[in-house]
């Protein structure tokens, strides 16, 4: 069968003897080949975003409830779990360079892309789909850093979206919103599991006992049944993590060679870079006050 093949490979060689084109020709003769082809891309959406506006792109945890549960998650809070979160999104940030602020709380992460970045031309589903993967693959490589003891049954999942905000009042609202979610959240499963693990109540007579009940009433449940202030407890869960960039003077010490053979020092103040990682207030006016560049970048001319 080899040998017969063969020979019907020499017979058309023979027949159709290959034309000597150069390299160029060659590189132009694939190119029109491919051309035809091309027109597919004609179906692709264009999902740029529209200019002059904030861009944000939050990720969350899918079907992480079941998640925590079968990996066997520290309740009302798992700072492993708060710690991996915050290490995956500076992973992100060191990426994008032009994302200027990142809050995160529990299972979910947004970022904030400066308001005229050209990241990716400002493709919704290219940047959504890099932040999603890379935070996503940063979570798992990083998993046994944070949970020593604990093997990763299954691979976790994010989903990513993209919003934009044509203000900075829209931006700021966001952010706010997100985190008097983290305050709702945090401050429910404070009580819920207070009630579950020192009220002795099962799950389903906590969720009775909370029905209905206001931010007051659940200060009550804790202080008076758990002796537990709310607001005695780390900012880390009840406010969230604000990432941010901040530049920072580093004095760098350089030797310069002197002719009789001995060095002289010259010290040089070098500003850099680097993220910090807050667990503040960003509703109010005070944070954005301390870092107006946040709100105000640079224009390009």
């Amino acid at each position: 069968m080899i040998v017969l093949r063969q020979r019907v490979c020499n017979l058309v060689s023979k027949l159709y003897p290959p034309s000597p084109l150069s390299h160029r020709s060659k590189k132009l003769k694939a190119s029109m080949a491919l051309s035809r082809f091309e027109y597919v891309k004609q179906f692709e959406t264009d999902d740029r975003c529209l200019p002059n506006c904030w861009i944000v792109v939050r990720i969350d945890g899918k079907g992480f409830h079941r998640f925590s549960d079968q990996h066997n998650f520290l309740k009302p809070n798992d700072d492993r779990s708060l710690h991996l979160m915050n290490c995956a999104a500076k992973q992100v940030m060191t990426e994008f360079k032009d994302i200027v602020l990142a809050y995160g709380q529990s299972d979910e992460y947004s970022f904030v892309f400066k308001i005229n970045t050209s990241t990716y031309n400002r493709r919704s589903s290219k940047l959504m789909t890099n932040i999603c993967s890379l935070f996503a693959s940063t979570f798992v490589f990083n998993w046994q850093k944070y949970f020593h003891d604990v093997k990763l049954k299954y691979p976790p999942a994010f989903d990513g979206r993209v919003v934009l905000y044509p203000s900075n009042q829209n931006l700021l609202d966001y952010l706010s919103w997100r985190q008097a979610d983290c305050h709702i959240n945090n401050m429910y499963n404070t009580v819920f599991w207070a009630l579950v693990q020192q009220g002795k109540l099962t799950p389903q007579a906590a969720q009775e006992r909370l029905k209905g009940t206001l931010a007051a009433d659940k200060n009550e449940i804790l202080f008076q049944d758990y002796a537990i202030n709310y607001n005695d407890l780390p900012e880390f869960y009840r406010k969230g993590t604000t990432l941010i960039r901040e530049k920072k003077e580093e004095q760098i010490t350089h030797k310069i060679p002197q002719q009789d053979g001995t060095f002289k020092e010259k010290a040089e103040l070098k500003i850099k870079s680097e993220l910090v990682e807050l667990h503040t207030d960003i509703i109010g006016s005070s944070f954005w006050n301390n870092h107006p560049e946040i709100l105000t970048p640079k224009l390009k001319r």
